[in-house]
């Protein structure tokens, strides 16, 4: 059976702003071809795109990534049955124990045990976890709690989220518990070479600027490090993975919707308010694959220089192209289907490798053709 890969490819323009910065406060950025650009990382959209999911699918459809284990399934023991309530951390311990997840103290006094690193479990898990816990709480009575592993285990391991099954999840010292990504993300990249600037900004102190006997000097000084960029951003979407994970083909089906939307309108969130710098991107071009996924990133070795012809945009989205149907010819890469939009005639080029058309209805589109794709 043939695979079925979903390619997303985004121009984005981004004025001077900060989404993404390092240990140091500076914008990230890489070296490609030879030359500095502006870097956002893939961790960095893959949260803002998860971000997105609370407003496009049913919080029971998402997961949670915590150590407070512990607490997030007392919590759902405590919901699920009220008079356990003074057991609830010992049964949420004892229940996650048993599917072989190591806890240890946290850091704060007087707080339950927390998992020694980050756990993601859908809310499904969650619920079912503790049920197991409450279920083995009745039938000790007043005996030993005893939990089954292969239980405790299953239910940590079945009925797993959208988010979950989308970006997968490493359980360092439980492989068993570990779930393969569907989600393939690529460090988004300038097109062209960046060099960062600084702005160097003061803050009045309003209660002694009234004071006449005062210096007119500012409270504060500093500086916030920014640049501004044209990205190239790009995810792969592995369908057949999906659905193993999910197990069903309409999850499938709205959860590859939700991923597009997501990952096309979500933007990471560093000095938003400093710098307002949200926009929507300038062109987009997702396309249907049965081979491989394939990153055009080659497109832009050669850094969009400054004068070319209709701005850096317009020559992005030509580069974009050009070099997509170039690898198309030389691969005998022939897409399932392909779909293009974006603000005015610069996106034009992008119609030779797909059909003219909308957010929304490419949106649907997508969702359509991987139902009929996973239908029997």
């Amino acid at each position: 059976m043939p695979r079925t890969i979903i390619d997303v490819h985004v121009i984005q323009t981004v004025p001077p702003s900060n989404i993404n910065r390092d240990d140091t406060g500076s914008p990230k950025t890489a070296i490609y071809g030879g030359v500095r650009r502006a870097r956002v990382s893939s961790q960095a959209w893959k949260r803002a795109t998860r971000d997105a999911f609370d407003v496009l699918l049913d919080r029971e459809h998402l997961g949670v990534r915590t150590k407070r284990v512990v607490e997030l399934i007392g919590e759902e023991i405590h919901r699920q049955v009220p008079d356990l309530t003074d057991r609830v951390t010992e049964l949420a311990s004892a229940v996650l124990t048993a599917a072989g997840v190591k806890l240890k103290d946290a850091r704060k006094k007087d707080t339950p045990q927390e998992s020694e690193f980050l756990l993601f479990l859908s809310n499904h898990q969650v619920t079912n976890l503790a049920a197991l816990a409450i279920e083995a709480a009745r039938e000790a009575g007043d005996s030993k709690l005893t939990i089954a592993k292969n239980e405790a285990k299953a239910c940590a391991d079945r009925d797993h989220s959208v988010d979950v099954s989308l970006f997968g999840r490493m359980v360092a010292n439980l492989p068993d518990l570990n779930v393969e990504a569907a989600v393939q993300v690529a460090h988004a990249l300038s097109v062209h070479t960046v060099a960062n600037e600084y702005d160097y900004f003061t803050a009045v102190d309003d209660h002694k600027r009234a004071d006449e006997e005062e210096d007119a000097g500012a409270g504060m000084i500093g500086t916030v490090e920014f640049n501004s960029s044209t990205l190239y951003r790009y995810a792969a979407l592995d369908v057949d993975q999906l659905f193993g994970n999910l197990g069903d083909a309409e999850a499938t089906r709205r959860a590859t919707e939700a991923f597009v939307r997501a990952f096309v309108s979500s933007m990471p969130t560093g000095k938003q308010n400093t710098f307002a710098n949200r926009t929507l991107p300038d062109a987009v071009l997702v396309v249907a694959r049965e081979t491989q996924p394939i990153n055009l990133v080659g497109a832009f070795e050669d850094p969009v220089r400054e004068g070319e012809k209709g701005g850096r945009i317009a020559a992005a989205i030509y580069r974009l192209a050009t070099h997509a149907s170039d690898l198309h010819q030389a691969f005998d890469e022939t897409p399932v289907e392909a779909w293009t939009f974006g603000g005015g005639e610069r996106v034009e080029p992008l119609a030779e490798l797909g059909q003219r058309s909308t957010f929304d209805t490419t949106v649907r589109a997508v969702g359509s053709l991987v139902a009929g794709r996973l239908a029997p």
